[in-house]
């Protein structure tokens, strides 16, 4: 019988602390939503916000208390990839490394598959 492939999604330790960070300061936040959608310059941008809850279909990861959130269509596209946070003096926030990108565009938030 033929194994499946685990779905997987990576979070680094700083992307782990900011997400619970988050959802500590603010009770109502349940978790952070990563998603695609169709648009941006490369023809998909990624979603990332944080969300009281999962919707009824979503696969729900747990890292050590931080929760995220994916839509099935998103999975697709996803897979594999890491979710870091970055705080510097040049840029503050989530950073998608996806290997499944084809090419992305020079703002980092669109990509093409």
């Amino acid at each position: 019988m033929e194994e499946t492939a685990r779905v997987t999604i990576e979070l680094t330790p700083k992307a782990i602390q900011r997400v619970r960070l988050v959802m500590q300061q603010k009770p109502e936040i349940g978790g952070l939503r990563l998603g695609v959608q169709g648009g941006g310059c490369s023809g998909f941008s990624y979603v990332t916000q944080f969300e009281s809850s999962p919707r009824p279909n979503d696969q729900v990861f747990d890292y050590e208390g931080a929760k995220v959130f994916v839509d099935p269509k998103s999975m697709v596209y996803l897979q594999g990839m890491t979710l870091d946070y970055k705080s510097d003096l040049m840029q503050q926030g989530f950073v998608i490394h996806n290997p499944n990108a084809k090419s992305t565009c020079g703002c980092g938030t669109s990509f093409s598959a």
